[in-house]
């Protein structure tokens, strides 16, 4: 991080009728947080805005000045502060720990106020069967793009393309089921059925295969390797339908 003598900066960005820049906002904040007396100029216009970019041989606004020199963009002058923005292409598994704090979350709330008590029997049932409901939430948001990642490892949707886009509708319903412990007979074979076709095809692709793969488990656009969270997220819902197979006998 560096240490600059002068604490004054200069931003230009886009404050227009319609449109105000949101990299601006946020290049404001963040030298305000790290104690600069800022100069904020408005670029009010297009034709003002594409007259600056010409002047400083620049393609985007906002432009950070921190005395002589040109910071740059919002990403630049978070890399000055020696704090870069994560690569978006990067490994993460921040959406997965979302869903299951979420759920946790529902599940032990659910259970205080149905029982006086977050913590019951319910609470671990509810949990399976929110998450289940959850990650089949993220896959709905964009089933095409679920499918055609779906499609590079699951042995069924590959013999049967269409199961590709039934997988996350059959996930939400079966949790839907579960949750509300409803329709036994239906959602305890939805769940062990999609649950152990999705374990074996994780199992054989990650470690019979040994093919680096990335996890459909929340949405055909995450960056999850797949792996031990969609092992898990199947052995859940195997799990599930055997308990309430075993409650229900």
């Amino acid at each position: 991080m560096r240490n600059p003598v002068q604490r004054k900066a200069s931003v230009y960005r886009m404050v227009m009728d319609k449109h105000v820049c949101p990299y601006g906002l946020k290049s404001l904040h963040l030298l305000r947080k790290h104690n600069y007396e800022v100069e904020d100029h408005w670029l009010t216009t297009r034709a003002e805005t594409d007259a600056f970019k010409q002047e400083h041989d620049v393609k985007t606004t906002p432009q950070t000045f921190i005395g002589d020199e040109r910071v740059g963009g919002y990403t630049d002058l978070r890399a000055w502060f020696g704090n870069p923005l994560p690569d978006p292409d990067a490994t993460s598994y921040k959406p997965v720990l979302a869903v299951f704090a979420t759920a946790a979350g529902a599940a032990l709330a659910v259970s205080f106020a149905a029982f006086g008590t977050p913590f019951t029997l319910r609470t671990a049932e509810w949990f399976v069967s929110i998450t289940m409901m959850l990650l089949a939430m993220l896959k709905l948001q964009d089933v095409e793009s679920f499918s055609t990642m779906f499609l590079g490892y699951d042995l069924l949707a590959r013999r049967y393309v269409p199961y590709a886009k039934v997988y996350p509708f059959a996930e939400w319903l079966a949790g839907a089921l579960m949750t509300a412990q409803a329709l036994p007979w239906l959602s305890i074979p939805i769940a062990g059925f999609i649950g152990t076709v999705g374990a074996i095809s994780v199992f054989y692709a990650v470690y019979i295969q040994k093919r680096e793969l990335k996890c459909a488990c929340v949405g055909g656009g995450s960056n999850v390797p797949l792996g031990f969270v969609s092992l898990t997220e199947n052995l859940f819902m195997v799990g599930m339908a055997l308990w309430m197979l075993a409650r229900a006998i």
